[in-house]
């Protein structure tokens, strides 16, 4: 118990009239006394100790205020409920040209220009009714000069909760749009970057698929180049016979002149020679366009489109040229237009086929499951393949950029990365990767049927 919570006697007060004892009985009092006198002063040493560590506390709270005030950017003003000025930090300290003992009881529109006084005057009332203050407003600085802020004021409470005034804190405009500016240029440096990821991730990925793209040229260039020399020959003919016809020979000349160059075989045979090399023209045409489409961004367009035949094409594109052709199994419809990028969606279709093929390589048995399903407002492109599946510790950094598995030399790292970016970012969709049960790992592509044209 601290001395003063305890009893307040005196000393003569507790001891008997020493007159009235014995010797012995009056030694026992004094002995008591002074075991009392011992216990206070122990008592007054525990309080002295108390309130100096109390004391050591407070000044370190004073301390750890006083460094925060001053390592603040922005200006803090403390005001009172009236509006008058009762505590401001260094920041604002160097701002205005005053210190702390200057400003102090001082009103709080010594610090604004008079144009902004009526503005100032409704801060109290504001904070009375509980409003949060957010505002532009000039500060005047230490020439006087008006400097454009942006200002927060808010209530201060006591621990009682009772009103005792407002905390102001302001930041100059200048500095906030030097941050914005800074900040929108580090977002559009970023946008370039992951550009320039998207497109070397393409050119890898055409790179890929440069064989099976030749090839794929190849077929119908070698079918019109056939047809051409076909087309040559039968010119030649034509034009032999047209001048023995223009020649005036005799009936039986020119009919034994047509079966000998077989014209009416050529005629025949004219019609189906034109339309295949038509054919084989649109079909590298099909094939331009869709490199077109893959590798150049600027035909990345909201359009209508079959997604059907994309994946399929997609498919097409990734197994035409594989040491090991997977066998594929589908569970789509003839055909199922949506809305959306097409561009984006054929990348990351690519993407991920190639993937999937990656992972067949070293199986027994390498087979490709591709379905589709729809709600009314989206459309899931579900991918399974037998491979060996993806180890649990490498799920959740599947599409962390340049996370491979690969050798050196055979994957960047950067394929499902941009795929899960451009499905989230680009199409508003989502792509999950999971182990199957029976083996093999599972891509989820989840895309809006339907997004806004721009």
């Amino acid at each position: 118990m601290t001395p003063q919570n305890q009893p307040q006697h005196s000393l003569t007060e507790q001891v008997p009239d020493a007159q009235h004892l014995n010797p012995a009985t009056a030694d026992d009092a004094w002995v008591e006394v002074i075991q009392r006198m011992d216990v206070i002063y122990a008592d007054l040493v525990n309080s002295q100790v108390a309130l100096e560590e109390k004391n050591a506390e407070l000044e370190q709270a004073q301390q750890f205020i006083e460094s925060v005030l001053s390592s603040m950017h922005d200006v803090l003003v403390v005001t009172n409920i009236d509006g008058n000025i009762q505590r401001v930090n260094s920041t604002l300290e160097k701002l205005t040209g005053k210190d702390n003992t200057q400003l102090c009881n001082q009103s709080l529109n010594t610090l604004f220009p008079k144009a902004a006084s009526a503005q100032v005057d409704e801060f109290p009332e504001k904070i009375r009714s509980g409003n949060l203050v957010d505002c532009e407003i000039d500060m005047l600085n230490a020439t006087g000069e008006s400097i454009p802020m942006a200002v927060t004021c808010k209530a201060h409470y006591d621990y009682k909760g009772r009103l005792l005034g407002s905390v102001l804190t302001g930041r100059p405009l200048d500095e906030i749009r030097k941050a914005y500016r800074e900040l929108q240029e580090t977002h559009e440096a970023l946008k370039a970057t992951q550009q320039q990821l998207i497109q070397s991730e393409k050119m890898a990925s055409l790179g890929r698929l440069v064989a099976g793209v030749a090839h794929e040229l190849n077929n119908p260039i070698s079918f019109v180049f056939g047809n051409m020399h076909a087309l040559q020959s039968y010119e030649k003919r034509f034009r032999k016979y047209l001048e023995a016809v223009h020649e005036n020979i005799s009936i039986e000349e020119r009919e034994e002149l047509r079966k000998k160059l077989k014209i009416d075989r050529i005629l025949d045979d004219i019609k189906p020679l034109i339309e295949g090399s038509l054919e084989g023209a649109e079909r590298v045409k099909t094939i331009v366009e869709e490199l077109r489409r893959f590798a150049t961004p600027k035909n990345n367009k909201i359009t209508d489109f079959d997604l059907v035949e994309l994946i399929n094409s997609s498919i097409h594109w990734v197994t035409h040229s594989a040491r090991k052709k997977p066998k594929l199994i589908t569970a789509m419809p003839d055909e199922l237009f949506i809305t959306a990028n097409e561009g984006y969606i054929h990348q990351i279709l690519i993407n991920l086929f190639q993937n999937a093929l990656d992972a067949l390589e070293d199986s027994a048995h390498p087979a490709l499951m591709v379905a589709t399903k729809e709600d009314p407002d989206t459309v899931t492109i579900i991918i399974q393949d037998t491979g060996a599946g993806i180890p649990e510790e490498n799920l959740v950094k599947l599409f962390d950029p340049f996370f491979t598995t690969k050798p050196v030399g055979k994957g960047t790292g950067l394929g499902l990365y941009i795929s899960y970016g451009l499905a989230t970012e680009q199409c508003n969709g989502s792509l999950q990767v999971e182990n199957h049960e029976n083996g093999g790992a599972l891509f989820t592509l989840s895309l809006p049927k339907e997004v806004a044209h721009v």
